[in-house]
């Protein structure tokens, strides 16, 4: 048997510094997912609750991609919660969320992002059918 003091060094040495910044890097923190939307809320430290808030996504009938807790900070001292939920319009989530307490800031839908790819595409053909 050895000593505890040889696993602790496995398993805390300080990593190397391209896998730490490959650890936390945005991408793996928060993966791109098809058919899905981003919402970011606020709500004071001392009601924040991860569980409540997956209950909220759950009752709009939407499952909870990623939960990420920003180190940002309003001036109101509210801290910023990220979202990803499995609905392209998370307009109910929002609705949902905001039922249990939470303030909704920002809201980038799925729809958010076809409706811009198809007002490029209708400049387009209108610069075509012109021409």
């Amino acid at each position: 048997m050895k000593s505890k003091d040889n696993i602790s060094q496995v398993f805390f040495s300080a990593p190397q510094a391209g896998i730490d910044a490959a650890l936390h890097s945005e991408g793996r923190l928060f993966p791109e997912q098809p058919e899905s939307s981003e919402i970011s809320v606020a709500c004071y430290r001392a009601d924040y609750s991860a569980s409540v808030i997956a209950r909220a996504v759950e009752d709009a009938d939407a499952h909870l991609l990623n939960l990420n807790v920003t180190s940002e900070v309003l001036p109101s001292g509210e801290i910023v919660i990220d979202l990803r939920v499995s609905h392209r319009n998370a307009g109910a989530v929002s609705r949902s969320l905001e039922r249990y307490g939470y303030t909704t800031l920002r809201v980038n839908s799925g729809t958010d992002e076809m409706n811009r790819m198809a007002a490029e595409r209708v400049a387009e053909l209108m610069a075509h059918i012109s021409v």
